[in-house]
């Protein structure tokens, strides 16, 4: 399509680039920045709603219909320690988890069907709406590029698989480009605003906000690990964004960086 009108969104912040379509948007934001890092200053935007060959966690490929999606990388410049860059998609999902809230809310819907899967995913009603991908660009002063996709026009017959959903499905109507666009880059801004200048997730209010927002916390999951899976209970986020997960029949904790988590069900409290 045409560029859209993305004033609302320009509001936000005032670098943002359209493309007509792209293969990777996180893949292109990470070349154009990574060529010309003055160019692209913190909070550059790149968005589309065309992208052919977008990716997921472990290179899965995410492709979906021209029109039938927004996907949106975010270049953020924080100055806080490498080993805090862990909460960046953390971040990003929890603003996308208040900006489906928002929309939902707006159509009528219940708000709280939306939520937050541990690491990356947002859902709504149990399947997914959206899903989340950063990826660092090293240097003197690391960068990270995260990116966002949300399924937003796309019909029942056009989802990838029976566990998606999309926006026009929950909400029963569909959007312009820039008032989802605007919703999610102000509810991002606001959380990272307070992350850069406090400088780690604890001060900054990041963990006790994701934390709240996560449906992963306290249900049986099922994380799959390159040594086997592990089945357990999903008890907390530590300070480094790892999911803090009580093997069945153990009393300590395991922290998770990485995994594919399934719910498996809610866990009753005592």
């Amino acid at each position: 399509m045409a560029t859209p009108d993305l004033s609302a969104s320009l509001d936000v912040t005032p670098n943002i680039t359209w493309l007509p379509e792209a293969g990777s948007t996180n893949a292109d934001l990470v070349a154009r920045a990574t060529a010309d890092p003055d160019a692209w200053p913190d909070f550059s935007v790149l968005v589309t709603d065309t992208q052919r060959s977008g990716r997921g966690r472990l290179d899965r490929v995410w492709r979906t219909p021209p029109g039938s999606s927004l996907a949106t990388s975010v270049l953020l410049r924080p100055s806080v320690p490498a080993d805090r860059l862990g909460w960046i998609p953390l971040m990003a999902g929890l603003a996308m988890t208040r900006t489906v809230q928002m929309l939902l809310a707006g159509a009528g819907m219940r708000a709280i069907d939306a939520t937050l899967k541990w690491p990356n995913d947002v859902l709504v009603r149990g399947l997914k709406v959206s899903g989340i991908l950063s990826e660092l660009i090293p240097g003197d002063e690391p960068a990270v590029v995260v990116g966002a996709g949300l399924n937003t026009s796309m019909t029942r017959d056009q989802l990838p698989v029976e566990t998606a959903t999309s926006l026009a499905i929950e909400c029963r109507r569909t959007y312009a480009p820039d008032t989802v666009l605007s919703l999610y880059l102000t509810q991002l801004r606001e959380l990272y605003e307070p992350f850069a200048v406090a400088g780690d997730a604890r001060s900054s209010g990041l963990v006790s906000q994701v934390s709240a927002a996560c449906e992963t916390l306290g249900q049986a999951v099922r994380v799959q690990l390159p040594d086997g899976d592990l089945v357990g209970v999903a008890r907390g986020i530590d300070a480094d964004g790892q999911l803090l997960v009580q093997p069945e029949g153990e009393a300590t904790l395991r922290s998770i960086s990485a995994g594919d988590v399934t719910h498996l069900r809610p866990v009753p409290e005592d």
